[in-house]
C-alpha cells in the first residue's frame, strides 16, 4: 500500500477526526482501526504508533469530545450577557447544538469504562462540567437561586434537563424545528424551579 504522507502529529489528528466521523455516522460498535487505516490510506499498523489498541483510540476520542465541548461552552458564556439567565440560556443552546448532532459520540463520552463511576476521560468530563457549574455557583453566591438550594443540586438539575433535551432532539422525539422554542421554554421552567431572581421578578 502506498501511504499518504502524514506528519507524526497530523496522523493522530486525522485518525481522531475520521474516528469521530465514523462513530457519529455508524456508532461505536462499527469503529475499526483497520478501516480507519484504509480510509486514510496508511498501513494497518500506522495507527498503533498513537493508539496501541481500539480502547486507547476510544479513550482519546472521548477526551477530544469533552475538550471541544468545554471550549464551546466557555466561548458561549464569554459571549453571553452578564445575567445568570443570559448565561444559562447560552449554556443550554450550546450544549444541545453540540451534543444533539453527535449523540453516538456523546454516549461514548459518558460511557463507563471500568465501572459505574469511571468514565473513559474523567478529567475532561470534570472540566466540561466545571464550566457551567462555575456560572451556577456564582449565581448561588450572589443570592440568585432559591434559599436552601445547593449549587451542586442546582447544577445537576440543569444538566439533567439540558442533556435530556439533547437526547430527545437527537432521537426526533422533539422535532428539530421546535428546538429553539423548546429549549427556551425549558430554561424558563428551570429558572422558576431554581428560584432565580429574574424569574421572581418576571
Amino acid at each position: 500500500m502506498q501511504e499518504r504522507g502524514y506528519h507524526h502529529g497530523n496522523l493522530r489528528t486525522a485518525l481522531l477526526e475520521e474516528a469521530e466521523r465514523s462513530v457519529i455516522e455508524n456508532g461505536v460498535a462499527a469503529l475499526s482501526l483497520r478501516e480507519l487505516s484504509r480510509g486514510l490510506g496508511v498501513s494497518h499498523t500506522a495507527p498503533r504508533r498513537h493508539f496501541p489498541d481500539r480502547a486507547a483510540l476510544l479513550d482519546a476520542l472521548a477526551q477530544r469530545g469533552f475538550d471541544t465541548l468545554t471550549a464551546r461552552l466557555a466561548e458561549a458564556i464569554s459571549g453571553a450577557g452578564p445575567s445568570f439567565e443570559d448565561r444559562l440560556r447560552a449554556i443550554a443552546h450550546t450544549y444541545i447544538a453540540y451534543t444533539g448532532k453527535r449523540m453516538p459520540l456523546v454516549e461514548l463520552m459518558y460511557a463507563s469504562k471500568h465501572g459505574a463511576e469511571t468514565l473513559a476521560a474523567p478529567g475532561a468530563a470534570r472540566a466540561a462540567y466545571a464550566v457551567p457549574y462555575a456560572v451556577i455557583e456564582e449565581a448561588h453566591r450572589a443570592g440568585e437561586l432559591a434559599d436552601g438550594l445547593d449549587a451542586q443540586d442546582a447544577a445537576r438539575l440543569v444538566f439533567a434537563t439540558v442533556h435530556g433535551l439533547a437526547v430527545l432532539l437527537s432521537t426526533g422525539m422533539i422535532p428539530s424545528t421546535h428546538a429553539p422554542k423548546t429549549v427556551d421554554t425549558s430554561i424558563d421552567g428551570l429558572l422558576k424551579g431554581l428560584g432565580s431572581r429574574s424569574a421572581r421578578n418576571a
